[in-house]
């Protein structure tokens, strides 16, 4: 039951080529933006989509994966885990960011 306190899965379409850190470590990082969209209709039956934006966070192996394979518009399938972070800005502002860490990436569509 402990590997569902804290599991996302999403389905959706990258909003930038993934920007990829190469450590001296040999370790690698890879930051990209994902959309997804639902559909519905209002009573009236005027069709509406409404887009969330989520910031995807991909270490290592999936890094790699994610350098090589993806680009923006890519379709794809992400499971990871929901984290928070804070950090100051410029002004000494406190502000609050969410992320997916990616553990598995699979590819959708063809090429």
């Amino acid at each position: 039951m402990n590997t569902l306190r804290n599991r996302v899965q999403l389905i959706g379409n990258l909003g930038r080529d993934p920007e990829v850190i190469n450590f001296n470590s040999g370790n690698s990082l890879a930051k990209f933006p994902l959309a997804t969209s639902e559909v519905y209709k209002k009573e009236n039956g005027e069709k509406v989509t409404e887009t969330q934006w989520h910031n995807m966070v991909a270490w290592g192996r999936n890094a790699k994966l994610a350098e090589q394979y993806l680009k923006k518009g890519s379709h794809i399938a992400v499971e990871g885990k929901l984290t928070t972070r804070s950090y100051e800005d410029k002004g000494g502002n406190k502000k609050y960011l969410s992320e997916v860490v990616v553990n598995q990436i699979v590819l959708l569509g063809s090429k």
